[in-house]
């Protein structure tokens, strides 16, 4: 199956100053199949290193002699090595932390070797090593579950994924495409973007296997946890993962969570699952200027989970009720796919950080879903699960921080309006004038471009 990543490969193999790249991302997003079907098809023989499968292996990462590493990783695996046309593979590095110390000395003493390095949990081993990180002589590339642009072209769609790209307002916008659009959409809704589960259903076109395979996956998450500390602390992990994958976009609240257990445990367990990359943070931004990352409020913050197929099996939504999406758990689940659909928008060797904004009075409440920086600009999106909703908070938003153009998406045609509105925002009466660019939920894809059109935000 194609995956985007594969052009940010390309041009990193023809990069001339290129570094050992390491690949971050949760376990079965896809990573080791990427890898070998790029040294497939872009090397003439790789040589694969996988940590796991032969530990005895990691004795030879001792010391910073890598033409000794490299031949006798050759001799013992038997493979040839050119320079420039092999690619050497490091997988389940995270399981030695001298292999990732090593990489440094890869730039230096061989800078024409391509590597590639790989590990689900590598992100614990990065936060633990006693050693530094050998910055400026690698690099970073994340990985995250199939968005659904991916999905679409794993089912032969490439029509309707280029019929989204070239819409510009300029006609409006076919109703038969988006009700063919909306009814893959429902699909990836429960499906999710896992590999393994994207794959037995474009291939089987039926529901049957995706619990097993989503259930499979999360157990092999589960044993994980057994090397994360005691008994527990595995039980915390359990039970944050349990709670973050049935509430997506809820503001934590740990004794929401369990009222008898520490606040500083579940804490903690929060942050070992987003090191796993199992859940991912929204942390709250007070939003008055950018970067959005310096007005963040650190105890303050929701969370999404891996992946939407997965919040499915945990809340136990019935996969065979797909022309049925109207259920109480629908807003919950637009939600977190705008949110791995966002995560995807960002360029491949950054770390996807999501932000969204609230305010808690006794008189009212608002909340802004994300919040999206672009070109210098903050963006409010209020995410709808149906065709209709109210936008108070991102009225509120936009007349306090003094801004104009707002978006949501919603599961209605693309549209865009300007408005005056007439609100109150405590007892103070005030007046908006405001833009609103409203999109399906499938076109999170596209927002960069469709921002930065002229009728868009004049």
């Amino acid at each position: 199956m194609k995956r985007e990543i594969i052009q940010f490969l390309i041009d990193w193999k023809e990069r001339k100053n290129r570094n050992p790249l390491i690949i971050r991302g949760a376990r079965q997003v896809g990573k080791t199949y990427i890898i070998d079907e790029f040294a497939k098809t872009h090397f003439s023989n790789c040589l694969r290193v996988n940590l796991d499968e032969k530990p005895e292996l990691k004795k030879l990462f001792a010391g910073n002699d890598v033409n000794r590493i490299l031949t006798e990783l050759s001799v013992l695996l038997n493979t040839d090595v050119t320079v420039g046309k092999t690619l050497l593979f490091i997988d389940e590095i995270q399981s030695c932390p001298e292999a990732i110390s090593s990489l440094r000395y890869f730039k230096e003493k061989i800078p024409g070797l391509h590597v590639i390095c790989a590990g689900s949990l590598l992100d614990h081993t990065l936060n633990e090593m006693k050693t530094p990180m050998p910055v400026g002589r690698v690099e970073f590339l994340f990985m995250y579950p199939m968005n659904f642009k991916e999905f679409l072209r794993a089912h032969n769609q490439e029509k309707l994924i280029s019929y989204i790209q070239r819409f510009d307002f300029s006609e409006p916008f076919s109703e038969l495409i988006h009700s063919q659009i909306s009814k893959y959409l429902r699909y990836y809704f429960f499906i999710g973007g896992m590999p393994a589960a994207v794959k037995s259903f474009s291939e089987s076109g039926n529901m049957s296997d995706i619990q097993r395979i989503h259930n499979e996956i999360l157990l092999s998450v589960q044993y994980d946890f057994a090397k994360y500390g005691t008994r527990k602390q595995q039980e915390y992990l359990q039970l944050a993962m349990r709670y973050c994958g049935r509430n997506p976009g809820k503001k934590i609240k740990y004794h929401n969570m369990d009222r008898e257990i520490r606040s500083t445990y579940l804490k903690e367990a929060i942050k070992k699952l987003e090191l796993s990359r199992i859940v991912h943070t929204v942390k709250h931004s007070n939003a008055n200027k950018i970067p959005l990352t310096e007005h963040v409020k650190d105890e303050v913050y929701k969370t999404i989970f891996i992946d939407i197929g997965f919040v499915n099996h945990l809340a136990q939504i019935d996969l065979i009720d797909l022309d049925d999406l109207v259920t109480s758990n629908e807003g919950m689940l637009a939600e977190q796919f705008v949110a791995q659909e966002i995560m995807t928008q960002y360029a491949s060797y950054l770390n996807s950080e999501l932000f969204y904004w609230s305010r808690e009075e006794k008189s009212s409440n608002s909340e802004i879903d994300y919040l999206f920086q672009h070109k210098n600009k903050i963006y409010p999106i209020e995410v709808k699960a149906g065709k209709t909703g109210t936008l108070k908070s991102m009225q509120v938003y936009l007349f306090e921080k003094k801004l104009k153009n707002g978006i949501r998406f919603n599961m209605d045609l693309p549209s865009v309006g300007s408005f005056k509105t007439k609100l109150y925002v405590g007892k103070k009466p005030g007046e908006l004038s405001w833009n609103l660019l409203s999109l399906p939920l499938y076109m999170v894809s596209e927002l960069k471009r469709l921002i930065e059109l002229k009728k868009i935000t004049k």
